[in-house]
């Protein structure tokens, strides 16, 4: 467990760090292959490089849906069961960047709109993370955006079999990360996980929400 005290911040100074922080400029890490996303951890950060160096790049992008509640929640899936990829894991909608895709944004909002059915009219995007690179060769863009409250989700479950919110103070509380370990290659890597409830939140999803806290609550 990280051990860090948690830094508060309202709803309001939340999302005005957002649009301050953030912008929609495309990172070349994205695709391309010279390029290698950095964790921060030396043992990932080996791992991604011998990906790459195997893999083609897969490019990806994922929405991280906050609603804008008076407490605001991180809008979550759990992946189906029968996926070939990351098969009944806790993520955030998202999926690969197609060619039809105008920008890393439009495929984050499509395939939140294909997966459980969000309506792009409650959804305001407010700018990229960094790449976050994982093991099975996907490069991932994060577009956070404000959702506003009021929606009805539709669950595709050919690709999801559930979806449900956390609150963003939970998850962005650093005594919540938990850090695990294994070994890739004869090389020990760390990973977050973040358990909530029943919920297991980990590998990349909490990665990315660690990305989230880093660049947004520390200063």
């Amino acid at each position: 467990m990280l051990k860090t005290a948690p830094v508060e911040l309202s709803s309001a100074e939340f999302f005005n760090r957002v649009c301050a922080r953030l912008n929609f400029d495309v990172p070349r890490a994205l695709v391309d292959p010279n390029l290698i996303p950095q964790s921060g951890d030396a043992g990932t950060d080996h791992m991604l490089e011998i990906i790459a160096r195997e893999q083609p790049i897969r490019p990806a992008a994922v929405l991280i849906p906050i609603v804008d509640h008076p407490e605001p929640t991180v809008l979550l899936t759990q992946r189906s069961a029968h996926l070939a990829d990351h098969a009944g894991q806790i993520s955030f909608p998202g999926g690969k960047i197609e060619a039809a895709d105008a920008s890393p944004r439009d495929t984050a909002l499509r395939e939140a709109e294909e997966e459980v059915g969000l309506d792009h009219g409650f959804v305001e995007p407010l700018g990229y993370l960094g790449v976050y690179g994982t093991s099975f060769g996907f490069r991932i863009l994060p577009t956070v955006a404000r959702v506003k409250p009021g929606f009805a989700l539709t669950i595709n479950h050919s690709e999801v079999d559930d979806a449900f919110e956390v609150p963003l103070s939970f998850l962005m509380n650093p005594k919540n990360h938990q850090l695990h370990s294994k070994e890739f290659r004869g090389v020990e890597r760390t990973y977050y996980a973040m358990p909530f409830a029943e919920r297991y939140i980990w590998g990349a999803t909490a990665g990315i929400l660690r990305v989230l806290y880093e660049r947004i609550y520390l200063t």
